[in-house]
Protein backbone atom coordinates (compact mmCIF):
# COMPACT_ATOMS: atom_id res chain seq x y z
CA UNK A 1 0.00 0.00 0.00
CA UNK A 2 -0.52 11.29 6.98
CA UNK A 3 -1.17 14.71 13.03
CA UNK A 4 -3.06 14.88 15.90
CA UNK A 5 -1.06 12.39 17.58
CA UNK A 6 2.68 12.79 17.91
CA UNK A 7 4.43 9.72 16.07
CA UNK A 8 7.47 7.67 17.86
CA UNK A 9 10.22 8.01 15.86
CA UNK A 10 12.12 4.59 15.09
CA UNK A 11 15.88 5.71 14.82
CA UNK A 12 19.01 4.05 12.59
CA UNK A 13 21.26 5.35 10.08
CA UNK A 14 20.09 7.41 7.39
CA UNK A 15 20.76 6.26 4.37
CA UNK A 16 18.88 5.17 1.46
CA UNK A 17 3.85 11.00 -14.21
CA UNK A 18 -0.62 15.35 -19.01
CA UNK A 19 2.92 13.97 -19.10
CA UNK A 20 5.31 14.04 -21.89
CA UNK A 21 4.29 12.35 -25.05
CA UNK A 22 8.43 11.16 -25.06
CA UNK A 23 8.43 9.44 -22.32
CA UNK A 24 5.86 10.03 -19.34
CA UNK A 25 6.84 9.91 -15.58
CA UNK A 26 4.62 6.66 -15.10
CA UNK A 27 5.43 4.32 -17.92
CA UNK A 28 8.32 4.96 -19.61
CA UNK A 29 10.40 4.06 -22.36
CA UNK A 30 14.27 4.41 -22.51
CA UNK A 31 16.69 6.98 -24.72
CA UNK A 32 17.15 5.35 -27.64
CA UNK A 33 21.19 4.06 -26.76
CA UNK A 34 20.52 0.60 -27.34
CA UNK A 35 22.42 -0.25 -31.34
CA UNK A 36 20.40 -1.84 -33.46
CA UNK A 37 20.67 -5.64 -33.50
CA UNK A 38 22.68 -5.39 -30.13
CA UNK A 39 21.37 -7.07 -27.21
CA UNK A 40 22.07 -5.82 -23.85
CA UNK A 41 24.99 -7.36 -21.97
CA UNK A 42 24.84 -9.65 -19.27
CA UNK A 43 28.11 -9.14 -16.65
CA UNK A 44 30.25 -12.33 -17.59
CA UNK A 45 30.38 -14.67 -14.58
CA UNK A 46 30.20 -18.11 -14.05
CA UNK A 47 26.47 -19.63 -13.58
CA UNK A 48 24.55 -17.63 -11.19
CA UNK A 49 22.91 -19.28 -7.89
CA UNK A 50 19.40 -19.07 -7.84
CA UNK A 51 18.37 -15.74 -5.47
CA UNK A 52 15.41 -15.80 -3.27
CA UNK A 53 12.73 -13.13 -3.30
CA UNK A 54 15.05 -11.16 -5.13
CA UNK A 55 15.23 -7.08 -5.26
CA UNK A 56 15.67 -5.47 -8.04
CA UNK A 57 17.42 -2.30 -8.93
CA UNK A 58 18.40 -0.27 -12.17
CA UNK A 59 21.15 2.20 -12.44
CA UNK A 60 22.07 4.29 -14.99
CA UNK A 61 23.32 1.52 -17.61
CA UNK A 62 22.07 -2.08 -16.33
CA UNK A 63 20.54 -3.95 -13.50
CA UNK A 64 21.72 -5.03 -10.29
CA UNK A 65 19.37 -8.48 -8.95
CA UNK A 66 20.18 -8.52 -4.77
CA UNK A 67 19.18 -11.14 -2.53
CA UNK A 68 15.78 -9.75 -0.55
CA UNK A 69 16.64 -11.05 2.72
CA UNK A 70 20.49 -10.37 2.83
CA UNK A 71 20.59 -7.38 0.51
CA UNK A 72 23.86 -9.01 -1.17
CA UNK A 73 23.89 -8.40 -4.61
CA UNK A 74 24.07 -11.15 -6.99
CA UNK A 75 24.41 -10.01 -10.30
CA UNK A 76 24.72 -7.47 -12.56
CA UNK A 77 23.20 -7.18 -15.82
CA UNK A 78 24.27 -4.65 -18.36
CA UNK A 79 21.18 -2.80 -19.98
CA UNK A 80 21.86 0.67 -21.91
CA UNK A 81 19.10 3.49 -21.91
CA UNK A 82 16.57 4.45 -19.20
CA UNK A 83 15.01 1.49 -17.91
CA UNK A 84 11.88 0.90 -15.41
CA UNK A 85 11.60 -2.45 -13.59
CA UNK A 86 8.35 -3.88 -12.22
CA UNK A 87 6.64 -7.22 -10.39
CA UNK A 88 5.37 -9.35 -13.07
CA UNK A 89 2.97 -11.12 -10.85
CA UNK A 90 5.23 -14.26 -9.71
CA UNK A 91 7.77 -15.52 -7.38
CA UNK A 92 10.63 -15.35 -9.99
CA UNK A 93 9.98 -12.90 -12.70
CA UNK A 94 9.92 -8.72 -13.13
CA UNK A 95 8.97 -7.11 -16.58
CA UNK A 96 11.62 -4.48 -17.70
CA UNK A 97 10.53 -1.38 -19.83
CA UNK A 98 13.41 -1.10 -22.04
CA UNK A 99 13.92 1.20 -25.42
CA UNK A 100 12.28 -1.92 -27.80
CA UNK A 101 9.45 -2.61 -25.27
CA UNK A 102 8.37 -4.96 -22.36
CA UNK A 103 11.09 -7.78 -21.63
CA UNK A 104 10.53 -10.79 -18.56
CA UNK A 105 13.64 -10.68 -16.58
CA UNK A 106 13.89 -13.58 -14.48
CA UNK A 107 15.49 -12.73 -10.94
CA UNK A 108 15.65 -15.72 -9.58
CA UNK A 109 17.75 -16.73 -12.10
CA UNK A 110 19.33 -13.48 -13.22
CA UNK A 111 18.78 -13.76 -17.01
CA UNK A 112 16.33 -12.09 -19.57
CA UNK A 113 14.11 -14.89 -20.82
CA UNK A 114 12.35 -15.15 -24.04
CA UNK A 115 9.19 -13.29 -23.38
CA UNK A 116 8.89 -10.25 -24.86
CA UNK A 117 6.20 -7.66 -25.87
CA UNK A 118 7.60 -5.15 -28.48
CA UNK A 119 6.26 -1.82 -29.01
CA UNK A 120 7.54 1.97 -28.49
CA UNK A 121 7.14 3.77 -25.32
CA UNK A 122 6.29 0.73 -22.75
CA UNK A 123 4.30 2.25 -19.97
CA UNK A 124 1.94 1.00 -16.76
CA UNK A 125 2.89 -2.55 -15.42
CA UNK A 126 -0.50 -3.75 -13.68
CA UNK A 127 -0.91 -6.85 -11.99
CA UNK A 128 -4.78 -7.92 -10.40
CA UNK A 129 -6.45 -10.56 -9.57
CA UNK A 130 -3.99 -13.00 -10.79
CA UNK A 131 -3.60 -11.16 -14.01
CA UNK A 132 -0.58 -9.02 -15.44
CA UNK A 133 -1.72 -6.05 -17.67
CA UNK A 134 0.74 -4.14 -19.88
CA UNK A 135 0.03 -0.58 -21.73
CA UNK A 136 2.24 0.19 -24.77
CA UNK A 137 1.75 4.22 -24.67
CA UNK A 138 3.29 4.09 -28.62
CA UNK A 139 0.78 2.00 -29.51
CA UNK A 140 -1.96 1.86 -27.68
CA UNK A 141 -2.03 -1.82 -26.97
CA UNK A 142 -2.93 -3.57 -23.91
CA UNK A 143 -1.66 -7.41 -23.07
CA UNK A 144 -2.98 -9.37 -20.53
CA UNK A 145 -1.58 -13.03 -19.27
CA UNK A 146 -1.43 -15.18 -16.84
CA UNK A 147 1.95 -14.83 -14.86
CA UNK A 148 2.40 -18.16 -14.18
CA UNK A 149 2.31 -18.87 -17.97
CA UNK A 150 5.98 -17.24 -17.93
CA UNK A 151 7.78 -20.26 -16.20
CA UNK A 152 8.54 -21.92 -19.34
CA UNK A 153 10.56 -18.88 -20.45
CA UNK A 154 9.01 -18.11 -23.43
CA UNK A 155 5.71 -15.02 -24.29
CA UNK A 156 2.83 -16.16 -22.94
CA UNK A 157 -0.38 -16.47 -24.62
CA UNK A 158 -3.33 -13.97 -23.65
CA UNK A 159 -5.79 -11.23 -24.42
CA UNK A 160 -4.69 -8.25 -26.34
CA UNK A 161 -7.05 -5.14 -27.44
CA UNK A 162 -5.66 -1.81 -28.72
CA UNK A 163 -6.94 1.43 -27.65
CA UNK A 164 -8.40 3.63 -30.25
CA UNK A 165 -5.34 6.44 -30.13
CA UNK A 166 -2.17 5.49 -28.01
CA UNK A 167 -1.63 7.62 -25.54
CA UNK A 168 -0.11 7.47 -22.19
CA UNK A 169 -2.54 5.17 -20.40
CA UNK A 170 -3.35 2.27 -18.10
CA UNK A 171 -5.57 -0.84 -18.11
CA UNK A 172 -6.98 -3.49 -15.48
CA UNK A 173 -8.52 -6.50 -16.06
CA UNK A 174 -11.46 -7.53 -13.15
CA UNK A 175 -11.93 -11.06 -11.92
CA UNK A 176 -15.09 -11.37 -13.69
CA UNK A 177 -13.13 -10.66 -17.17
CA UNK A 178 -13.87 -7.08 -17.48
CA UNK A 179 -10.97 -4.75 -18.65
CA UNK A 180 -10.95 -1.14 -17.50
CA UNK A 181 -8.67 0.71 -19.78
CA UNK A 182 -8.49 4.69 -20.61
CA UNK A 183 -9.53 6.68 -23.45
CA UNK A 184 -7.29 9.73 -24.54
CA UNK A 185 -4.93 10.47 -27.34
CA UNK A 186 -1.13 11.86 -27.60
CA UNK A 187 -2.63 15.25 -26.78
CA UNK A 188 -5.62 14.94 -24.25
CA UNK A 189 -6.73 12.17 -21.87
CA UNK A 190 -10.41 12.09 -20.91
CA UNK A 191 -11.53 9.26 -19.09
CA UNK A 192 -12.18 5.22 -19.03
CA UNK A 193 -14.24 2.42 -20.78
CA UNK A 194 -15.19 -0.88 -19.85
CA UNK A 195 -15.44 -4.01 -22.00
CA UNK A 196 -16.66 -7.70 -21.41
CA UNK A 197 -15.09 -10.79 -21.89
CA UNK A 198 -15.70 -10.36 -25.53
CA UNK A 199 -14.37 -6.79 -26.06
CA UNK A 200 -17.91 -5.35 -26.25
CA UNK A 201 -17.79 -1.92 -24.28
CA UNK A 202 -19.96 -2.06 -21.58
CA UNK A 203 -19.20 1.08 -19.55
CA UNK A 204 -17.96 4.97 -20.28
CA UNK A 205 -17.03 7.98 -18.84
CA UNK A 206 -15.23 11.08 -19.91
CA UNK A 207 -15.25 12.94 -16.85
CA UNK A 208 -11.50 12.31 -15.75
CA UNK A 209 -9.61 15.30 -17.17
CA UNK A 210 -5.93 14.20 -17.31
CA UNK A 211 -6.50 10.20 -16.37
CA UNK A 212 -3.89 9.17 -15.35
CA UNK A 213 -2.92 6.04 -13.20
CA UNK A 214 -5.33 3.31 -11.58
CA UNK A 215 -5.48 1.55 -8.34
CA UNK A 216 -7.98 -1.16 -6.98
CA UNK A 217 -9.59 -1.22 -3.44
CA UNK A 218 -10.77 -3.61 -1.50
CA UNK A 219 -13.87 -4.96 -3.11
CA UNK A 220 -12.32 -4.39 -6.41
CA UNK A 221 -13.03 -1.20 -6.90
CA UNK A 222 -11.09 0.57 -9.45
CA UNK A 223 -9.73 4.48 -8.92
CA UNK A 224 -8.22 6.05 -11.83
CA UNK A 225 -6.41 10.01 -11.42
CA UNK A 226 -8.27 12.92 -13.02
CA UNK A 227 -6.75 16.78 -12.25
CA UNK A 228 -9.97 17.48 -10.68
CA UNK A 229 -10.42 14.48 -8.60
CA UNK A 230 -10.73 10.43 -9.02
CA UNK A 231 -12.63 8.37 -11.31
CA UNK A 232 -14.01 5.12 -9.46
CA UNK A 233 -15.42 2.19 -11.16
CA UNK A 234 -17.40 0.09 -8.61
CA UNK A 235 -20.39 -2.16 -8.78
CA UNK A 236 -20.34 -1.98 -13.00
CA UNK A 237 -20.98 2.06 -12.46
CA UNK A 238 -18.38 4.88 -12.86
CA UNK A 239 -18.69 7.45 -9.83
CA UNK A 240 -16.76 10.73 -9.63
CA UNK A 241 -15.07 12.05 -6.43
CA UNK A 242 -14.61 15.28 -7.03
CA UNK A 243 -11.78 17.46 -4.81
CA UNK A 244 -11.89 20.64 -3.79
CA UNK A 245 -10.73 23.52 -5.94
CA UNK A 246 -10.64 23.61 -10.19
CA UNK A 247 -7.52 21.94 -10.66
CA UNK A 248 -6.43 19.17 -7.94
CA UNK A 249 -4.28 16.50 -9.37
CA UNK A 250 -4.31 12.93 -7.82
CA UNK A 251 -2.08 11.55 -10.72
CA UNK A 252 -0.78 8.21 -8.40
CA UNK A 253 -2.29 6.03 -6.56
CA UNK A 254 -1.38 3.02 -4.62
CA UNK A 255 -4.13 0.53 -3.40
CA UNK A 256 -4.61 -2.69 -1.29
CA UNK A 257 -6.81 -5.69 -1.22
CA UNK A 258 -7.68 -5.39 2.62
CA UNK A 259 -8.86 -1.65 2.52
CA UNK A 260 -11.68 0.24 1.05
CA UNK A 261 -9.58 3.70 1.25
CA UNK A 262 -6.75 4.33 -1.64
CA UNK A 263 -3.96 6.29 -1.30
CA UNK A 264 -2.65 8.97 -3.68
CA UNK A 265 -0.53 12.35 -4.20
CA UNK A 266 -2.42 16.22 -4.61
CA UNK A 267 -1.04 18.06 -6.99
CA UNK A 268 -2.91 22.05 -7.18
CA UNK A 269 -0.55 23.92 -9.40
CA UNK A 270 -0.81 23.62 -13.33
CA UNK A 271 1.65 25.70 -13.93
CA UNK A 272 4.48 24.40 -11.67
CA UNK A 273 7.33 22.95 -13.50
CA UNK A 274 7.87 20.79 -10.46
CA UNK A 275 5.47 20.82 -8.22
CA UNK A 276 6.06 19.09 -4.68
CA UNK A 277 3.15 18.52 -2.60
CA UNK A 278 2.89 17.96 1.04
CA UNK A 279 -0.47 16.53 1.34
CA UNK A 280 -1.95 13.28 0.03
CA UNK A 281 -5.14 12.10 -0.66
CA UNK A 282 -6.78 9.43 0.98
CA UNK A 283 -10.05 8.70 -1.03
CA UNK A 284 -12.66 6.26 0.48
CA UNK A 285 -14.24 4.24 -1.96
CA UNK A 286 -17.37 3.53 -0.36
CA UNK A 287 -18.47 7.08 0.70
CA UNK A 288 -17.00 8.60 -2.61
CA UNK A 289 -15.00 11.43 -0.58
CA UNK A 290 -11.78 12.25 -0.73
CA UNK A 291 -9.49 13.40 2.77
CA UNK A 292 -6.62 15.85 2.79
CA UNK A 293 -3.69 15.02 4.88
CA UNK A 294 -1.03 17.49 5.36
CA UNK A 295 2.24 15.34 6.30
CA UNK A 296 4.32 18.21 6.50
CA UNK A 297 7.16 17.17 4.00
CA UNK A 298 6.84 16.64 -0.03
CA UNK A 299 7.46 13.61 -1.69
CA UNK A 300 7.92 11.94 -4.92
CA UNK A 301 5.72 9.71 -7.28
CA UNK A 302 7.61 7.00 -6.09
CA UNK A 303 7.27 7.42 -2.14
CA UNK A 304 3.42 5.90 -2.45
CA UNK A 305 3.07 1.96 -0.91
CA UNK A 306 0.90 0.02 1.15
CA UNK A 307 1.57 -1.87 3.69
CA UNK A 308 0.57 -5.74 4.38
CA UNK A 309 -2.72 -4.23 6.71
CA UNK A 310 -4.04 -1.19 4.34
CA UNK A 311 -1.73 0.86 6.09
CA UNK A 312 -0.79 3.96 3.91
CA UNK A 313 3.09 4.49 3.13
CA UNK A 314 4.97 8.39 2.24
CA UNK A 315 8.28 8.38 2.16
CA UNK A 316 9.33 12.06 2.99
CA UNK A 317 12.13 14.31 1.53
CA UNK A 318 12.58 14.63 5.10
CA UNK A 319 13.84 11.11 5.09
CA UNK A 320 10.88 9.58 7.21
CA UNK A 321 8.76 6.76 6.08
CA UNK A 322 5.39 8.09 7.19
CA UNK A 323 3.23 5.06 8.44
CA UNK A 324 -0.19 6.06 8.19
CA UNK A 325 -3.92 4.87 8.99
CA UNK A 326 -5.80 5.35 6.07
CA UNK A 327 -9.11 5.19 7.92
CA UNK A 328 -7.96 8.27 10.12
CA UNK A 329 -5.45 9.84 8.24
CA UNK A 330 -3.00 9.48 11.41
CA UNK A 331 0.30 9.18 11.13
CA UNK A 332 0.57 6.17 13.28
CA UNK A 333 4.59 6.12 13.12
CA UNK A 334 7.74 7.47 11.39
CA UNK A 335 10.76 5.14 10.48
CA UNK A 336 14.02 7.16 9.94
CA UNK A 337 14.93 5.81 6.52
CA UNK A 338 17.15 7.91 4.68
CA UNK A 339 18.72 11.84 4.92
CA UNK A 340 16.97 14.72 3.51
CA UNK A 341 16.27 14.66 -0.33
CA UNK A 342 15.46 17.15 -3.20
CA UNK A 343 13.16 16.13 -5.51
CA UNK A 344 15.18 16.13 -9.21
CA UNK A 345 13.20 18.32 -11.89
CA UNK A 346 13.67 15.39 -14.26
CA UNK A 347 11.81 12.46 -13.33
CA UNK A 348 14.23 10.04 -14.65
CA UNK A 349 16.63 11.25 -12.15
CA UNK A 350 17.50 9.40 -9.01
CA UNK A 351 15.81 9.94 -5.91
CA UNK A 352 14.99 7.67 -2.80
CA UNK A 353 12.31 5.16 -3.71
CA UNK A 354 9.99 2.86 -1.37
CA UNK A 355 9.28 -0.69 -2.65
CA UNK A 356 7.42 -2.61 -0.54
CA UNK A 357 6.63 -6.40 0.10
CA UNK A 358 4.93 -8.52 2.48
CA UNK A 359 6.50 -6.76 5.99
CA UNK A 360 9.17 -5.28 4.53
CA UNK A 361 9.76 -1.67 3.37
CA UNK A 362 13.02 -1.56 0.99
CA UNK A 363 14.23 2.06 0.81
CA UNK A 364 17.20 3.59 -1.64
CA UNK A 365 19.36 6.45 -1.75
CA UNK A 366 21.15 6.96 -4.69
CA UNK A 367 23.55 9.79 -3.57
CA UNK A 368 25.15 7.51 -1.18
CA UNK A 369 24.97 4.29 -3.31
CA UNK A 370 22.46 2.29 -0.32
CA UNK A 371 19.66 0.31 -0.14
CA UNK A 372 17.99 -0.65 2.96
CA UNK A 373 15.31 -2.84 4.46
CA UNK A 374 13.33 -2.30 7.00
CA UNK A 375 10.59 -4.24 9.33
CA UNK A 376 6.97 -2.46 8.85
CA UNK A 377 5.89 -4.19 12.60
CA UNK A 378 8.71 -2.99 14.43
CA UNK A 379 10.07 0.04 12.30
CA UNK A 380 13.52 -1.33 13.03
CA UNK A 381 16.33 -1.45 10.11
CA UNK A 382 16.71 -5.11 9.08
CA UNK A 383 20.28 -4.66 6.95
CA UNK A 384 21.95 -2.13 4.55
CA UNK A 385 24.06 -2.88 1.53
CA UNK A 386 26.66 -0.40 -0.64
CA UNK A 387 26.40 -0.65 -4.02
CA UNK A 388 28.80 0.03 -6.76
CA UNK A 389 26.40 2.72 -8.55
CA UNK A 390 23.46 4.82 -7.03
CA UNK A 391 20.33 3.01 -8.30
CA UNK A 392 17.06 4.84 -9.75
CA UNK A 393 13.97 2.40 -10.08
CA UNK A 394 13.31 -0.19 -7.11
CA UNK A 395 11.34 -3.25 -7.33
CA UNK A 396 11.07 -6.97 -7.03
CA UNK A 397 9.60 -10.02 -7.43
CA UNK A 398 5.71 -10.31 -6.15
CA UNK A 399 2.86 -12.89 -6.41
CA UNK A 400 -0.12 -11.87 -6.83
CA UNK A 401 -1.91 -7.93 -7.09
Amino acid sequence: MNKPTRARVFTGTALVVAASMALTACGGNGNDDTPAGKEPKEQKSSEAAAVGNPIVASYDGGLYVLDGETLKLAKTIELPGFNRVNPAGDKEHVVVSTDSGFRVFDATRQEFTDAEFKGSKPGHVVRHGGKTVLFTDGTGEVNVFDPADLSDGKKPDGRTYTSAKPHHGVAIELAGGELVTTLGTEEKRTGALVLDKDDKEIARSEDCPGVHGEAAAQGEVVGFGCEDGVLLYKDGEFTKVDAPGDYARTGNQAGSDVSPILLGDYKTDPDAELERPTRISLIDTRTAKMKLVDLGTSYSFRSLARGPHGEALVLGTNGILHVIDPETGKVEKKIEAVGDWTEPLDWQQPRPTLFVRDHTAYVSEPGKRQLHSFDLESGEKQTSVTLPKGTNELSGTVAGH
